[in-house]
């Protein structure tokens, strides 16, 4: 059914492709349809953290290599997470930043160690589970977004460079999630109805506030509103995110958000409702760009956060930065977040808000 389709890329039928192999069903389902379409496939399950590398996960990886029948490789990079995602979240707090895990790991580890040493074990390519599509133009590698708008992952993309796109593949990027299971169940792959997982492996069962809390020093400060009223106590700005609700302990039956955190002063300041005019940007700076497919001042929409809906914005060059400014102000912005830009369904890249 799928024989000789190439999902994107130029890459030949009978490549060699190392598959990263979660133990989810959507890099199950890579897999499969990878194996289908003729390709010569090296399953890898990725270990990052002390005590993920014996559990279900791997289990359930080397349960689906198996049955493809695909040889099934574990790659320890332990070291490099800890370096590159870890410390650099727990630097960010610290920094009173809001930081996307999810991004780093895709960056330092899916499409960098991995990538690497893929390629040096002798892989043409490497394949993943995420929601996006690929297409090339003829002289580049265009990334868009999946079918499926509710599972699309190009956000935590952004950060691929063209020479790493023209080695990946993304399988299930024209599938969306039912139709992935349905391919699953048809195969009988023993994920098919297993459900997602959620957040971060190092943090385990543990509230991620105190995760963090054991990790940063505490400070009581004051919580005000946007005209000084002094309202509460907060134990450490780094503990908070902007546009964060919930943990605030504040009473009233008020609802307020946070809109502002001042390490100077360690003060944190919060909006009054959603509507509160100080929750809201006009626009930002992002720096840390990275361009997929070429920089362009104008117009284009830009997503401030997972499952955020694109919103319309115009872009300038303010040296190694850009400058947006959206059409109307954003609520919640948080620095340390990323800013992806979109022409349409096309990524254009992206950078982190200042």
């Amino acid at each position: 059914m799928f024989r000789g389709k190439s999902f994107g890329t130029s890459v030949t039928v009978m490549a060699t492709v190392f598959v990263a192999l979660s133990g989810g069903v959507d890099s199950s389902v890579a897999a499969a349809l990878l194996k289908e379409a003729g390709h010569d496939l090296v399953g890898v399950h990725i270990v990052c953290w002390d005590g993920c590398e014996q559990g279900e996960e791997r289990r359930d990886a080397l349960r689906v290599a198996l049955q493809l029948d695909i040889p099934f490789l574990t790659f320890d990079f332990r070291e490099e997470y800890r370096r590159g995602v870890f410390d650099y979240m727990v630097r960010e707090y610290a920094e009173v930043r809001t930081p996307n895990p999810d991004v780093m790991c895709n960056r330092e580890i899916k499409f960098g160690a991995f990538l690497e040493r893929a390629l040096n074990l002798g892989a043409d390519s490497i394949a993943t589970g995420h929601y996006a599509k690929l297409r090339s133009n003829g002289h580049e590698t265009e990334l868009f977004e999946a079918n499926d708008k509710n599972k699309d992952q190009t956000y935590f993309l952004w950060t691929l460079t063209q020479p790493k796109l023209r080695r990946c593949l993304f399988p299930v990027g024209e599938y969306t999630k039912a139709h992935v299971r349905d391919i699953a169940r048809r195969m009988r792959l023993p994920t098919a109805d297993k459900k997602d997982s959620q957040g971060l492996c190092f943090v385990g069962k543990v509230n991620f506030g105190t995760f963090l809390r054991g990790l940063l020093p505490r400070g009581e400060g004051p919580v005000v509103t946007a005209d000084g009223a002094l309202i509460g106590k907060h134990d450490g700005v780094s503990f908070y995110t902007i546009g964060q609700r919930h943990g605030l302990g504040i009473g009233g039956g008020v609802p307020y958000y946070v809109a502002e955190r001042d390490s100077t002063t360690n003060t944190l300041v919060v909006g009054k409702g959603p509507q509160d005019p100080i929750l809201y940007k006009k626009e930002i700076l992002v720096d840390q760009l990275n361009w997929i497919t070429g920089f362009r001042e104008g117009r284009c929409e830009v997503r401030i956060r997972y499952r955020q809906p694109k919103v319309p914005a115009m872009l300038t060059k303010e040296n190694a930065r850009v400058r947006v400014v959206f059409e109307v102000p954003q609520r919640g912005v948080a620095p340390g977040q990323a800013a992806v830009l979109y022409n349409q369904e096309k990524v254009l890249g992206g950078g982190i808000i200042l």
